[in-house]
């Protein structure tokens, strides 16, 4: 997906689900939400809390809302993408233009902001010990110059690392992955700095 820096321009070159994404972007403007572009996709903030994302890929297209997890959720379509990885964040997956219920979309998005209103959110897991996968434990011992630089960065940025390696399930998948990662971390920039 190409990164884009304003909203217009991600609904402009977006091709993915074009109609349907406009559609949903019309009743999340119609909000007190401020649209902005965070990691490379619209986000409708909320004095400055991200409560609500929009993005589109080739299967389907729809919401992300950060703190979905506190939604009461009463018609059972928000789901956990990313199951051990996100506490607070549900999506609202779309496969057809069917799928947009104005005002039921209203509804869920109203519960969202009235709760970044309340202050209520799901903070993230802190402090969690970080595994390093042998692969790259490995990488860090033969070279003295990487372990520095892995060392040097911030805690969320390593586990940004070593996720990305546990989660590949071949080895030469990890292998690939491993060397693309090698510069980033020498230069000290973390796995997803592009996005933020």
């Amino acid at each position: 997906m190409k990164t884009t820096k304003t909203p217009d321009e991600y609904y402009q070159t977006n091709r993915d689900w074009q109609d349907e994404v406009n559609s949903l972007r019309a009743i999340l403007l119609d909000t007190e939400l401020v649209e902005e572009i965070k990691w490379g996709a619209p986000c409708y903030t909320f004095q400055g809390k991200n409560v609500v994302g929009l993005g589109a890929f080739k299967k389907y297209y729809g919401l992300w809302f950060h703190q979905g997890v506190l939604l009461a959720d009463n018609s059972g379509v928000l789901i956990n993408a990313q199951e051990g990885k996100t506490n607070a964040l549900r999506q609202w997956r779309m496969t057809s233009i069917d799928d947009i219920n104005p005002s039921m979309i209203t509804a869920y998005v109203d519960e969202a902001i009235a709760l970044a209103k309340a202050g209520k959110s799901v903070k993230p897991a802190r402090n969690q010990p970080l595994t390093i996968p042998d692969e790259l434990a490995r990488v860090l011992e033969e070279n003295p110059k990487v372990k520095t630089a892995f060392i040097n960065l911030k805690p969320g940025l390593q586990r940004e690392y070593a996720d990305y390696i546990i989660e590949a399930k071949r080895a030469p998948t990890k292998q690939r992955r491993i060397e693309k990662m090698l510069p980033m971390i020498l230069a000290g920039k973390g796995l997803n700095d592009k996005y933020r």
